[in-house]
């Protein structure tokens, strides 16, 4: 409703919970207790056995009477976003043509607070130990594509959340310092691109360029990911920067119309 966005009385806490509960399931919580959920949401237990509760009488969730499993109902939520936005579809092909003429993996993501979300992906190979797939998540700081995502807020919204944001060392190669990390995103900003040189993860290099959207504002990131070994810094920069821009800036223009 216009206007009464601020408004206390209209936030239904109840639904915020079940949401928690909800986001507590994950690879680290496959089949949680009650007990896990509990503490992974920091919510009363009494709290949690409700929603548990209301999720496996809805058909959202299943129970051995100790352990919860999510069922395949839940990803009707996640479909309602994929079919409610032309971005994911409309992304498809493009991705498959830089994984065609690069060989390399191809994704797209948008920024959720301090991290980004795959909502497409075409994958050549698999380069990681974290199995990549709409859905998943990652920490935006150290990702190229959350790079090109954090670059485009307005600064004051950069800085607010660069101070708040938990920089965790990856690996030796991770950027936790605030004041490099703020160049880093200056520079990405400035040139248009960003480059993750294994800071997420040892031998994985990912490159990505904004998506413009309507009004020219960045909706999205792409990159390609490649292995280190086999694809130096400046075949990154070059070549596969070029495929990447480029197709970028035609998907940009079917985005514009919409």
């Amino acid at each position: 409703m216009e206007g009464a966005d601020n408004d206390p009385q209209l936030f239904v806490t109840a639904l915020a919970r079940g949401l928690a509960v909800i986001r507590a399931f994950g690879p680290e919580r496959l089949h949680p207790t009650l007990s896990d959920v509990a503490k992974a949401t920091k919510l009363p237990r009494a709290t949690v056995r409700r929603c548990l509760h209301t999720l496996v009488e809805l058909g959202y969730a299943e129970s051995n009477g100790r352990f919860f499993s999510l069922t395949p109902k839940i990803l009707l939520l996640g479909y309602s976003y994929l079919s409610s936005t032309p971005l994911p579809r409309l992304a498809q092909p493009f991705l498959e043509r830089v994984s065609e003429r690069s060989n390399e993996s191809c994704s797209l993501s948008v920024l959720e607070g301090d991290e980004i979300v795959y909502v497409a992906r075409s994958a050549t190979r698999r380069i990681m130990s974290v199995d990549l797939s709409v859905g998943s998540r990652l920490p935006a700081f150290c990702t190229s594509m959350g790079r090109v995502l954090l670059a485009a807020l307005p600064p004051a919204e950069l800085e607010r959340r660069l101070a708040a944001m938990k920089l965790e060392p990856y690996t030796a190669h991770t950027t936790v310092d605030r004041a490099a990390l703020a160049a880093i995103l200056q520079t990405a900003r400035e040139q248009g691109y960003a480059i993750s040189d294994q800071e997420l993860e040892l031998g994985l290099r990912s490159l990505a360029v904004p998506v413009f959207g309507a009004g020219g504002k960045v909706v999205a990131a792409m990159n390609l990911s490649t292995q280190a070994s086999r694809v130096d810094l400046d075949t990154l920069r070059g070549p596969l920067l070029d495929t990447l821009r480029l197709t970028a800036a035609e998907m940009s223009g079917v985005l514009g119309g919409y």
